[in-house]
Formats: C-alpha cells, sequence, structure tokens
C-alpha cells in the first residue's frame, strides 16, 4: 500500500485548484459582489441562492443549511469518495504529480479507490464500444444510426458505440488492462451465471451515460438483432457510480448551454436527445428509465439557477396515453420549480428525432418553440375527463380545474387562465373567477404538502377539491382522527363555505338521524339524487347499498352504514349522525327535515332542469322538431314538480 499524501502537495492542489471553476462543474454560480459567487445549495434543496463560493480564499459555504468546507471537501462530498481519492483527482485536473510518505509515487492501479477503478473501468469500456461501431460487425449499428439521420459526426459528439455479439468481448479487454472479475462484478456491465461473468451488453447499439462532470458511470444500450430475447432498451443496472434516479441522459453536453440559455428540455431517449442538439436545441437531456423525480429536479434547479428570475423547464411527450400520463406526473412536480413549466407534444405523436428525420431540423425547433404551459395542459387533461354537455360534469370539471389555475404562480396570468377556462368550460366567468379565489385561499390556508399536495392528492385526482383530507385529519370536533392506509382510498373534507356541499351535508344528517322520514316516494327521490361531493357521493351510496330494512333502528341503521362506507370515511358518518340538527322540538325536527329533503330534492330538479335546458339550447328546432317538444314538456313538468315541493316545505 502506498503511503500518506504529503501535507505540502495536499496544500499545493488545494491552493493550484480553482474552486469556483471545480464548483461550476456542478452548480450555476453568479456573481454577487467582488470576488464572492453564489447559487443553489447542491447539499440542500432550496428555492433562493445561499450557497456562496469566494475562489480567493478557496472556501464555500451555504447560509441555509451551513454546508462549508474547501475544494477537497467539496469534491468528497459530491462525488462520495475519500479524502484520499479527492486530492488524486483534483491533483490529476491540474497535472501534479502527487509525493507519498513512502517515497513512492502514488498508488499502484490495485491500489486505487474503487471509485476511481470503477470509473476508469466505464471509461476504458467507453473507448471499447466506440471503437468496435466502425468494425465491419457494426454494421447494423451504423444503419440504424443512419436511418435516424445520424452519422458519423454526430455518432462522435455523443460517442456512440457498438457492443460485438461475442459473450466476452468486453470482458477479455478489460482483463488485458488489469481488472480483476471481482473489480468488473461492480461495474454492472457484466452478468454472471454458471460459467462465471459475462458481457451483459452484446450485438447491441450503445450510448455512454455520464454525470454532470462529464465521467462515464454507465451505459444504455439499444436492440439491433430480432434473435435478441432481452428488451429494447438495457440500462447498467444500479451501482455504486449509476443512480437512474439521479441520472440525466446529456446532462454534461447540456450543462453549459442550459445555465446560459436559462432552459432546460426533457425528452425520452437517447436519439431524442441527439436529435434537439442537433436541431439546435442544446438544452436537452433524457431520464433514464424512470420518470423525471424530485433528485433530477435537484439537479435542473442547480443548473438553471431556479430563483424565480426567469428560466423555463420544457417536457416532451409522445401524444399518446402514456405520454399524457407522463405529463401529469410532471405537473405533480411542477410546485418545485420556480422556472416556468411547459409541454410540448407533436400533434402527429412523433418524437423529436422521428420529427427531425421526417421533417428536419426546423420542426423539431418549432415544437419547442410552440411550447405550452404545463398548467394549461392540465387543465385541458382535466376537462377531458368530465362530460362537459352536463351541469354536473361541468361542475365536478369546474371543482377540479380551479385548483390547478389557482396554482399558475404569474398572478397576472392567472385572471386571464380563469377567463379562458370559463370559456372551456361554458360557465360565467365570476363563477368560476370565485371557484379559483376559493381554491387559491384553500391552497393558502392548507399545511404545506410538499411534493404531494396540489390538485392530484388522493382522491382528488379525479374528482376533488384541494379540501384537507378526512384521512388522518382529525379537524372535526369530538372525531378522532383516523391513520391514513396506503391501500385504502382518500376523501377530500368537503368545504363547509360551499353552498352545495352544505346542502348536501344536511341532507345526510337528516338521512342518519331520521332514516324513516325516506320511506315511500321520498326513498325512490333520496335514491335517485346525485350528489357532487365526493365524500359525500360516497356515503350517498352506502345508504343506497344499506337500504331501509333497519331504518326503524337507528342504532343499527348506522352501525350498519359504518360498515358499507370506505373505512376512511367512518368519522364523517359517525360525525353526520351526531351532531345536532337546528330544531328544539320533536314538530320542528320533523319540520326541518322535510324542508331540507325538499330543498335537496328541488336541487336536483334544478340540475336536471339546467342539463336539459342545455340541451335543448344545443339542439336545432327546424331539423329535430319532436325533440324540441320533448325537451320543453319535460321542462315543464320539471318545473311543476318544483314548485310543488316548493310548496310542501
Amino acid at each position: 500500500m502506498a503511503g500518506l499524501i504529503k501535507r505540502e502537495d495536499i496544500d499545493e492542489v488545494r491552493q493550484r485548484t480553482d474552486i469556483k471553476e471545480v464548483v461550476d462543474g456542478y452548480v450555476t454560480l453568479k456573481g454577487a459582489g467582488l470576488g464572492s459567487y453564489k447559487g443553489l445549495c447542491p447539499f440542500h434543496d432550496e428555492r433562493s441562492p445561499s450557497f456562496t463560493v469566494r475562489p480567493q480564499v478557496g472556501r464555500y459555504h451555504c447560509f441555509g443549511c451551513g454546508e462549508d468546507g474547501d475544494v477537497i471537501s467539496f469534491v468528497q462530498k459530491l462525488d462520495h469518495t475519500s479524502f484520499h481519492e479527492a486530492v488524486e483527482k483534483l491533483a490529476a485536473r491540474i497535472g501534479f504529480e502527487l509525493r507519498y510518505e513512502d517515497g513512492g509515487s502514488g498508488p499502484n492501479r490495485e491500489d486505487v479507490g474503487r471509485r476511481q477503478r470503477l470509473l476508469d473501468a466505464h471509461k476504458v469500456a467507453d473507448e471499447f464500444f466506440r471503437a468496435q461501431l466502425l468494425t465491419p460487425a457494426a454494421a447494423e449499428g451504423r444503419n440504424f444510426l443512419h436511418a435516424r439521420g445520424f452519422d458519423r459526426a454526430a455518432a462522435d459528439q455523443f460517442g456512440v458505440g457498438y457492443a460485438p455479439q461475442g459473450w466476452d468481448s468486453l470482458l477479455k479487454h478489460l482483463r488485458g488492462r488489469g481488472y480483476t472479475d471481482p473489480e468488473l462484478k461492480l461495474t454492472g456491465m457484466f452478468s454472471e451465471g454458471g460459467r462465471g461473468i459475462y458481457d451483459r451488453f452484446r450485438g447491441r447499439l450503445i450510448w455512454p451515460i455520464r454525470d454532470i462532470a462529464g465521467d462515464t458511470i454507465g451505459f444504455g444500450a439499444r436492440k439491433l438483432y430480432e434473435d435478441d430475447q432481452g428488451p429494447k432498451y438495457l440500462n447498467t443496472p444500479e451501482t455504486a457510480l449509476y443512480k437512474k434516479s439521479q441520472v440525466l441522459y446529456g446532462i454534461d453536453l447540456a450543462k453549459r448551454n442550459i445555465a446560459k440559455d436559462r432552459q432546460l428540455v426533457v425528452v425520452e431517449g437517447y436519439t431524442d436527445v441527439m436529435a434537439c442538439h442537433l436541431a439546435g436545441i442544446p438544452t436537452a437531456v433524457a431520464t433514464c428509465g424512470t420518470a423525471f423525480g424530485t433528485e433530477h429536479i435537484k439537479i435542473a434547479r442547480r443548473l438553471l439557477s431556479d430563483d424565480g428570475s426567469g428560466g423555463e423547464v420544457i417536457f416532451t411527450f409522445d401524444g399518446d396515453a402514456a405520454g399524457q400520463k407522463a405529463a401529469l406526473r410532471a405537473f405533480e412536480e411542477d410546485q418545485r420549480f420556480v422556472a416556468q413549466t411547459y409541454v410540448a407534444v407533436e400533434p402527429s405523436g412523433a418524437d423529436p428525432c422521428e420529427l427531425r428525420q421526417s421533417k428536419g431540423d426546423a420542426a423539431v425547433r418549432d415544437l419547442i418553440a410552440t411550447r405550452r404551459p404545463l398548467f394549461e395542459f392540465a387543465i385541458r387533461a382535466a376537462l377531458k375527463r368530465h362530460n362537459l354537455d352536463t351541469v354536473e360534469g361541468r361542475i365536478a370539471a369546474l371543482r377540479e380545474s380551479a385548483p390547478v389555475v389557482a396554482q399558475i404562480r404569474d398572478a397576472g396570468i392567472r385572471p386571464a387562465y380563469a377567463r379562458e377556462l370559463s370559456g372551456w368550460l361554458g360557465m360565467p366567468v365570476e363563477e368560476v373567477s370565485r371557484a379559483v379565489g376559493a381554491a387559491a385561499k384553500r391552497a393558502a390556508q392548507a399545511p404545506s404538502g410538499g411534493a404531494g399536495s396540489g390538485p392530484y392528492q388522493g382522491q382528488g385526482r379525479g374528482q376533488g377539491s384541494g379540501y384537507p383530507t378526512v384521512t388522518g385529519g382529525g379537524s372535526a370536533p369530538g372525531v378522532a382522527p383516523l391513520p391514513a392506509s396506503p391501500v385504502l382510498p382518500s376523501f377530500n373534507r368537503p368545504d363547509p363555505r360551499d353552498p352545495v356541499a352544505a346542502m348536501e351535508r344536511q341532507a345526510l344528517e337528516v338521512a342518519l338521524q331520521q332514516p324513516a322520514m325516506l320511506e315511500g316516494e321520498t326513498w325512490q327521490r333520496f335514491s335517485d339524487a346525485r350528489f357532487s361531493t365526493p365524500a359525500y357521493l360516497a356515503i350517498h351510496e352506502a345508504i343506497r347499498a344499506t337500504g331501509l330494512a333497519s331504518a326503524g333502528d337507528p342504532v343499527r341503521w348506522v352501525e350498519q352504514l359504518l360498515q358499507e362506507v370506505p373505512e376512511p370515511l367512518r368519522p364523517l358518518v359517525s360525525e353526520l349522525a351526531v351532531v345536532p340538527l337546528p330544531a328544539s322540538t320533536a314538530d320542528g325536527v320533523l319540520r326541518y327535515c322535510r324542508d331540507i329533503l325538499a330543498r335537496l330534492f328541488e336541487l336536483q330538479i334544478t340540475r336536471v332542469k339546467a342539463e336539459k335546458m342545455g340541451q335543448l339550447q344545443r339542439l336545432d328546432a327546424a331539423a329535430d322538431p319532436e325533440d324540441f317538444q320533448r325537451l320543453n314538456r319535460e321542462l315543464m313538468q320539471l318545473e311543476m314538480q318544483r314548485r310543488s315541493l316548493r310548496a310542501e316545505a
């Protein structure tokens, strides 16, 4: 073993290394006064830059989390290396030859730290694959690239290579360079069978996956031959170097342009990254077999200097259902950015590589230029999930989309999108604006939910309204909180200020406490009523399923109902069953119950009338006279029923 590095050499490396230049490889720094630079801290997630570097003294300090140190400790922490390895890496960077206490010239290859050995092995493999692409055996790989519009210069720019079809081509090459089998097992480039290890990548086109500093840490391999029984794309498995949730393909090539242009374009594949860069979008990167997540966002925000002074993140997705789902997953992370987030979807469904191949570089640039705000995409996706020809559908769509509009960070354009939403829904702009304002207030009052907050929390993804959840909330007096369960549905606690929700709650209070009021024709009316608030809808459905067989025994009635509702709603059912009704006498209770049920049924009639009125307005009386007359008769009958109910109440 080599001895310790001489102290004077450590000091020399520290003094001669430009700490700003090293940190710039990980964090975008901006001038912050004479001799100081500032950026987003790489050690904790923050929105305002508090990480400061002062090259004159060779130190960094984060005023947010307290991390500090010199250039050696920075490399240690960011690259997860030992002190010894960090010094050796920095010495190699500046071409400084280290001396050791034992008089030697440094450690032998076998004594180099594990991480550096792994990096060296990947570098050798990278060079091997690139050389193989030029051999006659790689003709199929070159044909693949050529068919997608990539020439040799493009392959060289992105380091594309070829893995021979043999079982041990790379294995023999690395063994010949002095790597042992135990070392090679740690690289992820080999699989293991009964006879030992063999090449993981065989007969495939190879893309090197590099970290932000430019070191190759893994590979992505594309199938070329029909007899290959493996997946279309095969990546390096998780290793000490390669963590797919922290890797962005192309980040080493794009980082400078991302910082300069304040733009990050996220595409879905290696060839899409190549197509974008060659078409004039050098800010494109791709995830490696996983969704764009929290760790990727940390990388992006540091490069963008995501501090509120501009910048944009553009996601490109296929136009199919999977692409739409991926876009909505990206929207869930939107609040982690200060930069504006956009989505660019080619109407034909073509990805950037296909688009460049069929229509040229300009088409790729146009795709990015015609990006749409991600929140607009999310709003339209929400509207598609509802039947806008019905009042219920429009109300449900408003409930789901209003919180999305409320999340728009630019207060100047939020009212404009509220007006757009009113047009898409065919509803008065005042009503939509009130819903957006209410959603914004609820979001401001609710405790921060981190990544899980927003309009897609729990059941709100389909029909929620952004209220605190009943599950685990315990917000109602006298109701014990229930722990959230990952296998149970989640329901949002209805807003008591919502008049429709309040009406539905009062009707359920009557039904739970006075089930005898539901007998006869009233039961049918109650059963047919349509509840719009998710939690109350579930309870109404449970009442219908329970039936009136035990309604004469309210204790048993409520107990059966508790068994019928989803478990997270049981505290709410208990609350509805015991809350005092606003009457002081038995007659007063009966009058109140009749009045509440009459109002519920009147609300139902009003909803049906609005639905039929909308159908009537969309109908051509001259083309469909029979339907026109039928709808008018039905509207008249509904109005008579409404007046009768009002008279009874």
